[in-house]
């Protein structure tokens, strides 16, 4: 009998895209939640709260892969560490995690720093975390996805003026072709950190909100805003690209396209 896969974050924008791929690879998926779900379409739910570790150890019990996908804009690190130590405990066999590219290469120094880039900053204290566990690991390190990218330039398009930070580019990638990435590496044999997962192409940010406004049929000024701190400098200097591992095949074009079809 195999033993179940558990996908943390499993009903969020990832999490979505991965279940079902894992289903159709024939295996069992067990996927924490934090409110109670009758099990459904041959995927199991168990209650339990990363942030606090409430439940870790129960949702660990018997499983021999973790896909973990848990993560919000801030305490990545302090969820990874529960079930990082809930999978040691159990004799987990592989922890696959998705991280960001330039997790390792971003300064968080100051209050500034944090409050743009403090998740970039808990990606890499959980890495270092899943690191120091000493379970078999795969980390994959990806570039923004084209759904938040979306879901960032819709919210500041409502605004009267659209700020964008000054000198800051983007490689938005699909997260349904990352999705397919942390399946494989599931599936397999732990790699550790694997090679980083980037979108077809390079954009400065003001390109995306001006291609979303044009789209959308809206006018507004664009107004390059500084972003102080030794963060914004390092992507100011391409930490959050990686131009040598454009994977992805979805462009912002055709993905904006599709989105505002649908």
């Amino acid at each position: 009998m195999k033993t179940p896969i558990l996908v943390t974050g499993g009903t969020g924008t990832l999490g979505q895209l991965v279940v079902p791929r894992l289903l159709e690879k024939g295996s069992q998926v067990r996927v924490l939640t934090r409110t109670a779900r009758p099990a459904a379409d041959g995927i199991s739910y168990v209650v339990g709260d990363l942030a606090s570790g409430a439940g870790a150890e129960a949702a660990v019990e018997g499983v021999g892969t973790i896909v973990h996908l848990a993560g919000s804009q801030k305490g990545d690190d302090v969820k990874a560490r529960h079930l990082m130590a809930a999978a040691a405990k159990a004799g987990v066999e592989h922890v696959v995690y998705i991280s960001v590219v330039g997790a390792d290469r971003t300064p968080v120094k100051s209050a500034a720093d944090r409050a743009m880039f403090g998740y970039v900053e808990a990606k890499r204290l959980a890495e270092e975390i899943v690191v120091a566990s000493g379970v078999p690991y795969s980390t994959l390190r990806a570039t923004q996805f084209h759904e938040l990218i979306f879901t960032t330039v819709k919210a500041l398009a409502k605004l009267p003026v659209v700020p964008a930070p000054a000198g800051l580019k983007a490689q938005p990638i699909a997260a349904d072709e990352v999705a397919a990435r942390l399946v494989e590496l599931a599936l397999g044999e732990p790699q550790g950190l694997v090679p980083d997962y980037g979108g077809p192409r390079v954009y400065a940010f003001a390109d995306l909100a001006r291609s979303y406004l044009k789209a959308t049929g809206r006018r507004r000024p664009i107004i390059p805003m500084p972003a102080p701190g030794a963060a914004a400098r390092a992507y100011r200097a391409g930490a959050n690209l990686t131009p040598d591992r454009a994977v992805g095949s979805l462009t912002w074009e055709d993905f904006l396209t599709h989105r505002l079809a649908a």
